[in-house]
């Protein structure tokens, strides 16, 4: 899941971090510093983030989790993930553009490697860069409505509404929404 993005996440998102970290970090006896150097985050924006003040990509999170032993969305999400049958929880966003697009993270397994369902929508014309995810991480995606067009390592993945398609997101890759209405689709990641 990095910076993975351009755009901006949820106050919720940001300030659920934050908090995530710092608690994590502390229960570990770790400085700042400490943190740092296992994640190779800069000692500043890890204080900006925990103290709610900045808005980190998907990647520097990702990279933020792993060095404390942990995943995105034990980080991202407000409370324990609901384990019995039949409960819910409330759609986090994470990411938006200023074209209206956004990813919502809508729940995660609790056992690893982890499995994240996400809710996506592209405005028309609209892109989402990303970097890599963690060595081995796949993403599945099922189109609801318009066209999302997938690029990785110079291929082109095309999938239309009604299909679904698979990629490796260990590296660069981004996705497009080239037609004239909104792309909407459901993207699981897993290995994260």
């Amino acid at each position: 899941m990095s910076g993975r993005e351009r755009g901006a996440a949820s106050a919720g998102f940001i300030a659920t971090v934050g908090r995530q970290i710092r608690q994590r970090r502390q229960e570990q006896g770790w400085t700042v510093q400490e943190l740092s150097d296992r994640s190779g985050v800069s000692r500043r924006m890890l204080t900006q983030i925990e103290l709610g003040q900045a808005n980190p990509s998907l990647v520097t999170v990702d990279r933020i989790a792993h060095a404390l032993d942990s995943d995105f969305a034990s980080l991202a999400l407000p409370s324990p993930i609901p384990a019995a049958a039949g409960s819910s929880r409330e759609a986090l966003r994470v990411w938006s553009s200023a074209g209206g697009s956004e990813a919502a993270l809508l729940t995660a397994t609790d056992h690893v490697p982890r499995a994240e369902l996400w809710h996506w929508r592209l405005a028309p014309g609209d892109t989402y860069q990303a970097e890599p995810d963690a060595s081995g991480t796949e993403e599945l995606h099922y189109v609801h409505a318009g066209e999302l067009t997938i690029t990785t390592g110079g291929a082109i993945l095309r999938v239309r509404a009604g299909e679904a398609g698979r990629i490796r997101s260990d590296q660069h890759y981004a996705y497009h929404n080239d037609g004239p209405s909104w792309t909407e689709f459901t993207r699981v990641v897993v290995g994260a």
